[in-house]
């Protein structure tokens, strides 16, 4: 069991930033990928950014070059880093513990974390 903890959403005007952290706790060692995923009312859930260990990030089309996804393994934590918001990246965004261990592939979830774009 992978457990995961979400900060750092709330308010932002448009072009605005918000740096969104996720702390990840309990068997850390089955963690393959870390990512964000967003998810908006009556809407499919939507990958934003990934991380694997040791691995390049990769982002949706509708991010590049103004998210940034980090991650440092000395905290357990997976950053995503928000600059020049739009109204349409207001979700609730979740983060992601993407794992495999004897039981197959897993992912788990946090609860979420509101973000809020004002245009």
């Amino acid at each position: 069991q992978v457990q995961l903890v979400e900060s750092g959403g709330g308010l932002a005007e448009s072009g605005g930033s918000l740096r969104l952290s996720c702390v990840a706790s309990g068997s850390l060692h089955i963690i393959r990928t870390m990512g964000w995923y967003r998810q908006a009312p009556g809407k499919e859930r939507e990958g934003v950014a990934f991380i694997p260990n040791g691995g390049s990030a990769k982002y949706a089309d509708s991010v590049k070059g103004r998210f940034a996804i980090s991650r440092n393994t000395a905290k357990n934590a997976v950053y995503l880093r928000m600059n020049s918001l739009k109204p349409e990246d207001a979700d609730v965004y979740y983060c992601d513990a993407y794992t495999t261990d004897c039981r197959g592939e897993r992912d788990f979830w946090g609860r979420g974390t509101q973000v809020t774009v004002s245009s």
